[in-house]
């Protein structure tokens, strides 16, 4: 089996609940997404796809993704779509770093290699470990009252999962978690996620004032060694999104104790190759895991849920389900979601349906 063509789509995918608020005055409105369409000689198509949270959350943006895409293209014309390590050597070898560029590719080769197996992409990625996987909802930047109110409803929903947005004033954050803390039920799951957006210093001074409340502290600080610092003095579980790009910094992680619970990005790792690489070993050492991505609509949250439910339940955190967060379809036989829970699709690769029309015209084609 060859790779005969491949086609790259732009599509922007606004949010259902407006602005997306983060610490300092960081905003986006929509995902901005690249989808990939890789078709094979022998007619079998796999999808694949990447969307930034606008160019302030990591080392990655739009432009940068669309121009990428075209330069890589050409050179997998012709390989065999089923050899997933050598697909992604020659990614490597061809265009130096960048790997949130090589994501979409990557994950389009894993759909299609699936697809040809006649079995669900899940199988290929180590079984299935449970039916479903727990949803969580974010409590995104606001007032202490926006965010309060917003936990509350989110709660009402039947959700039990929390993600409460930090990393600005402290002292206002402090407010601000107590007020979301007093607002849910005891037992609600509450992870207090800074993107990175403190110093170790202010991290401190959260976490000491916040000591009466229950919840996972994810990633205050930039690098490694000050989140270390922060968690020498902490009573509670840290998680490290951010500080994971790749398999070095998941080990580092390790040797430092640096973390009990790790959320890796399909896309910031550089595609489905290498994150459920990192997520083995990473099941092995011991840590909790959480696999998701930096956004995107059904193609891209149905590798996050085969990627999920492949991951042994014991040692997996939970999921989000971002089709769910955007006002556009590309897809039929999304992933399912009941009450607070996420399943993959019924079928073949991804499971779902691309619906090639809704796309628009490819901004880029060849073969």
């Amino acid at each position: 089996m060859k790779i005969k063509s491949i086609k790259a789509y732009h599509v922007v995918q606004p949010f259902v609940d407006g602005p997306y608020r983060m610490s300092k005055g960081r905003v986006a409105d929509a995902f901005d997404a690249v989808i990939v369409a890789i078709t094979s000689d022998s007619g079998i198509t796999g999808w694949g796809e990447m969307a930034p949270l606008g160019n302030f959350y990591s080392p990655a943006f739009p432009a940068g993704t669309r121009a990428g895409v075209v330069e890589i293209a050409p050179y997998l014309i012709g390989q065999d779509p089923r050899g997933l390590a050598g697909i992604g050597r020659l990614m490597d070898t061809v265009f130096k770093g960048h790997p949130y560029i090589k994501s979409a590719l990557d994950m389009a080769c894993w759909d299609l290699a699936a697809r040809a197996a006649d079995v669900p992409l899940v199988t290929l990625l180590g079984g299935r470990e449970s039916e479903t996987a727990e949803l969580y909802k974010v409590v995104t930047h606001g007032t202490v009252d926006q965010m309060a109110a917003l936990a509350k409803r989110i709660v009402g929903q039947g959700f039990h999962r929390l993600q409460v947005k930090v990393g600005g004033n402290v002292r206002d954050d402090i407010e601000r978690v107590s007020a979301v803390a007093d607002a849910v039920p005891n037992g609600t799951v509450i992870f207090c996620d800074a993107n990175a957006g403190w110093t170790p210093y202010q991290a401190r001074q959260f976490a000491d004032a916040t000591r009466a409340v229950d919840y996972t502290f994810e990633q205050p600080c930039t690098t490694i060694d000050e989140n270390m610092s922060v968690r020498r003095s902490l009573d509670k579980p840290m998680v490290l999104d951010e500080s994971v790009a790749s398999l070095d910094d998941m080990l580092d992680i390790h040797r430092k104790g640096a973390a009990d619970g790790l959320t890796l990005k399909i896309s910031r790792l550089g595609g489905v190759t290498k994150t459920r690489q990192i997520r083995d070993l990473a099941v092995d050492l011991g840590f909790m895991i959480t696999v998701e991505d930096t956004g995107g609509a059904e193609i891209d949250t149905a590798a996050m849920a085969h990627l999920s439910l492949s991951t042994p339940e014991e040692r997996r955190l939970h999921a989000i389900a971002f089709h769910e967060w955007v006002t556009v379809r590309t897809a039929s036989n999304m992933p399912p979601v009941t009450g607070s829970s996420m399943g993959i699709p019924d079928g073949p690769g991804l499971g779902i349906d691309v619906v090639p029309d809704l796309l628009g015209k490819p901004f880029f084609e060849i073969g």
